[in-house]
């Protein structure tokens, strides 16, 4: 009779394990694609968070199945625990880019295929994981940059607003005539329809500089993103050719020699 009770007892332990196992896998696998479909999740993050989140449960089934026979679970999980935070301590490196990935896939500072700028390093961004970002140089570099770097750096995102302002110095001579030089200016702002208005947007020549050489007047005028590079590059060549063809003249540095005494040689041999 003992032994039919032993057998009926473990065997309905076995039954009630096997049970547990089951619906722990079932639940982690419901709640593993619960988070996947979170539509405010980035893709790569709901995967890794469901993928936890499962497997976490069907742990727990594990732990509730062997104290079902006995097994003392508490020393076990402080086993585990001990294990975990020395395997913690080694890979502390790579959980910091798992931490820092994690973050920059929550809060979402940049995405694939935006401009950025982090610790002297740039580049467009290629792929973002848990563990590191992919980005590509102007030249086409290919850069693998660790997430705890980026996210413990200053991050310049040159792909997230829609509007940029830019400012080109144009330096003239103290001979030259600024309010000409002004309108030559803008005559080239008005031919160009990529320049944005309205709103404090509209371009602007302004006086900045009295340099040594050279009176510096900023052209500063907002276009679309899209059109930063592109714009900043035939406007230079535009602003240099209106002024060569208007006369005003983009003086370079120079110095004057004053030399007391002595005659025209050694004053030649001074300057040379």
């Amino acid at each position: 009779m003992e032994a039919m009770d032993l057998v009926i007892s473990w065997g309905i332990r076995l039954v009630t394990a096997v049970l547990i196992l089951v619906a722990g896998w079932m639940i982690g696998n419901w709640v593993s694609k619960w988070i996947k479909h979170f539509e405010t999740l980035d893709t790569t993050l709901a995967g890794f968070l469901g993928g936890f989140a499962k497997y976490a449960v069907f742990a727990v089934a594990i732990v509730t199945v062997l104290a079902q026979f006995g097994v003392q679970t508490a020393s076990l999980i402080a086993v585990l625990g001990a294990a975990g935070l020395a395997i913690g301590l080694a890979l502390q490196g790579t959980l910091s880019n798992v931490a820092a990935g994690m973050m920059l896939l929550v809060l979402r500072p940049f995405n694939v295929g935006d401009f950025i700028s982090f610790g002297g390093t740039s580049g467009t961004v290629k792929a973002l994981g848990l563990f590191g970002t992919e980005l590509a140089t102007t030249d086409n570099i290919y850069i693998f940059a660790p997430n705890s770097q980026i996210w413990g750096s200053d991050i310049q995102n040159f792909s997230r607003n829609g509007e940029r302002r830019q400012d080109i110095v144009v330096g003239i001579s103290y001979d030259d005539d600024i309010n000409k030089a002004i309108k030559v200016i803008q005559k080239v702002l008005d031919k160009d329809s990529r320049l944005l208005s309205g709103e404090g947007q509209d371009p602007q020549i302004m006086v900045t500089n009295m340099g040594d050489f050279a009176i510096d007047l900023t052209v500063r005028f907002w276009t679309r993103r899209e059109d930063f590079w592109t714009t900043q590059i035939e406007m230079k060549k535009a602003l240099k050719e209106a002024m060569d063809k208007g006369g005003i003249t983009i003086p370079f540095p120079t110095r004057t020699v004053k030399v007391e005494g002595g005659d025209a040689a050694t004053a030649a041999k001074a300057v040379a």
